[in-house]
């Protein structure tokens, strides 16, 4: 069985269907699995196409897994009770600023800049969204492991099983996962820190090449542990490429 993966799509609707051409093309079967490893949601244009696409597919019983990413669980908190922010948003800006889900208010047609009061606001965007979507966004898991894969958003903390991770890690770490020599139980397949192309760095697999910045969206394959992006012209074996000695840190 072949393991497949789309990272950060951040609603970027014509890139996803792109990727899932891509897993077609490849070859995947009912049998083969494709996992979505979070932030479906914000910068991009059409978040609620996004979510309406993933949800179709889950509907129609397609093999299809989904992690929960920072940004889905700031509109997951956002829905619920109203809440703005989250602790791991050092700057303390609020999920409706431009930076976080003001493209994704402004895709189910509610202005996060029309000066309506914060209460009508987070009305006006609970009417807006289909329950479908807020269903969705609950039933999203933080961690699935493959045998010698384990999928998560944002990564791990190092040392820690998988059932002491906290959700906050697993959707927010950066610099106490990514700066790990390693290696770690499992090869870590993640998105969440957006690189200039997708890299393998022995002990993780970055796939966040960052198209919630307007890059290209490349869905992988994996056979066991063997990772491959799947270009235009096919698979492309992405090799590990561990950090040379007083390399920079490309996440830096």
């Amino acid at each position: 069985m072949t393991l497949y993966a789309i990272a950060d799509i951040h609603g970027h609707a014509a890139m996803l269907e792109k990727a899932l051409a891509r897993i077609e093309a490849d070859g995947a079967t009912d049998r083969d699995e494709v996992i979505f490893l979070g932030d479906y949601i914000d910068r991009g244009p059409h978040s609620d196409a996004v979510l309406e696409r993933l949800e179709q597919g889950r509907a129609e019983g397609r093999n299809w897994s989904f992690l929960m990413g920072n940004h889905d669980r700031m509109m997951l908190n956002y829905l619920t009770d109203g809440t703005v922010s989250d602790p791991a948003v050092r700057a303390g800006i609020p999920w409706t600023h431009d930076r976080f889900g003001g493209a994704c208010l402004r895709a189910y047609g509610v202005k996060p800049d029309a000066g309506l009061p914060p209460e009508e606001l987070h009305r006006a965007f609970s009417a807006a969204v289909p329950q479908a979507h807020y269903d969705f966004l609950a039933a999203l898991v933080y961690a699935l492991e493959r045998e010698e894969l384990l999928f998560v958003h944002a990564g791990i903390r190092p040392g820690v099983s998988l059932a002491g991770q906290s959700q906050n890690d697993l959707v927010w770490i950066r610099g106490d996962f990514l700066d790990h020599p390693g290696p770690h139980p499992w090869l870590v397949v993640h998105g969440h820190t957006a690189l200039p192309a997708p890299r393998h760095f022995g002990a993780h697999v970055d796939l966040d090449g960052g198209a919630g910045m307007g890059r290209e969206l490349f869905p992988a394959a994996f056979e066991g542990t063997e990772c491959f992006l799947l270009t235009k012209d096919g698979r492309r074996r992405l090799a590990p490429a561990p950090l040379a000695p007083g390399e920079p840190r490309p996440w830096a």
